[in-house]
């Protein structure tokens, strides 16, 4: 079962939810593993401290130009849609940011003076967690290079831990928003269960964010931070969209006092890890229903 946790916007709890549920499920002996697939900016591992014990680059491939070979003719500026190489001269200038590896410039080279080379633009940390009290379990983070313009190759290679027979629950800390490594990281999920507050701007990017999901053809619930302010306008939106809202936690200032100093809330907040279990067993309940429709 892969359970994917995103947010039409950042700051809304996210990743609050992941680290949590992971402890909870932890706790209770499920063979669970936590990815952070918002690469680019990873923050699960302040909550869960992990022992890193192995990471691996990520690698994407941009053209090399052999100049002795190129004849400067223009094709490769010509099929690349991206952008990414110009001829300028006798000059060809290749611009590693804006390359999306499609491989069509070797391919259509006439004078076959291209060759691909990798390049490395991020890396997946592989951490076990050991809480107090609790069985360890794997945090997987991804985290891009700082300046790299896209993540898809780096949250694809987070994602790529998820495949896993000896795991029966993956958790997947998805990036905010609607862009497409949000996209990468839910799609396959059993379930996206999407974090928002009870504010217009909560509102407004939970209606993208459940138009996003059903595009992709995913089930989704809703769980409500800070749900004691703002307004009931989210209530009524899911009310209206037939969407099950599976978790409501208040505006609590022993919540802040624990974020702020990188604890867990199951530790820190008497009460809460039942509240955390019932969530847990309706999100469960709607992911394992979500299967056997599908």
């Amino acid at each position: 079962m892969r359970i994917a946790i995103a947010s039409g916007k950042g700051g809304t709890g996210k990743t609050t939810l992941a680290t949590n549920l992971s402890a909870l499920l932890a706790a209770r002996g499920v063979a669970a593993r936590l990815l952070d697939a918002d690469v680019e900016e990873p923050d699960c591992h302040l909550f869960l401290r992990p022992h890193i014990e192995r990471w691996e680059p990520v690698r994407v491939l941009v053209p090399q130009v052999d100049d002795a070979s190129c004849t400067a003719c223009g094709v490769c500026a010509e099929v690349c849609v991206f952008h990414a190489i110009t001829v300028i001269g006798s000059t060809v200038l290749v611009f590693p940011e804006l390359c999306h590896s499609c491989g069509a410039c070797e391919l259509l080279c006439p004078e076959k003076a291209i060759h691909d080379e990798g390049r490395d633009t991020g890396r997946v940390e592989f951490g076990t967690v050991t809480l107090p009290g609790r069985p360890s379990f794997l945090l997987v983070t991804g985290a891009l290079t700082v300046g790299e313009a896209k993540a898809v190759p780096t949250t694809r290679a987070t994602m790529a831990a998820s495949d896993d027979e000896s795991v029966d629950i993956v958790l997947v800390d998805a990036p905010p928003g609607t862009s497409c490594p949000v996209i990468e990281a839910v799609r396959g999920s059993d379930l996206v269960v999407l974090v928002t507050e009870p504010t217009p701007f909560g509102l407004h990017d939970l209606k993208l964010a459940v138009a996003m999901v059903r595009a992709l053809g995913l089930r989704c619930v809703v769980a409500i931070n800070r749900a004691d302010l703002g307004d009931d306008r989210v209530h009524d939106f899911c009310a209206a969209e037939s969407i099950e809202i599976v978790l409501e936690l208040p505006n609590d200032r022993r919540i802040a006092e624990a974020y702020s100093r990188g604890e867990l809330l199951l530790d820190a907040v008497d009460g809460l890890e039942q509240t955390l279990s019932a969530a847990w067993e309706r999100i469960a309940a709607a992911a394992q229903t979500e299967q056997v429709l599908s």
